[in-house]
């Protein structure tokens, strides 16, 4: 159970961790901050676009119902209401 959990947690903060890497790199002067120009900020917005759309998509490919599962909406049964599940 925790295992997914994490995974889901680990695909949805990659994006900020490589963007945060970038940043950290840079004020340690691996990168000159004039070298920052409007193309290159561009390109790295696009990029951490790119990154957290790509997570979101194996998030959304990986996990919820199996395949095959149907889902039965919620009714009432023998005059008890009974909540929508996946079977």
């Amino acid at each position: 159970m925790i295992r997914p959990i994490l995974i889901e947690i680990g695909l949805f903060i990659a994006p900020f961790v490589i963007y945060a890497a970038v940043l950290a790199g840079t004020a340690k002067g691996v990168r000159q901050s004039s070298a920052w120009s409007i193309r290159r900020i561009a390109a790295l917005g696009i990029a951490g676009f790119v990154l957290m759309l790509g997570s979101f998509v194996i998030l959304a490919q990986f996990s919820g119902a199996l395949p095959g599962s149907v889902y039965v909406p919620a009714h009432i049964e023998n005059g008890k209401f009974v909540p929508g599940t996946t079977r």
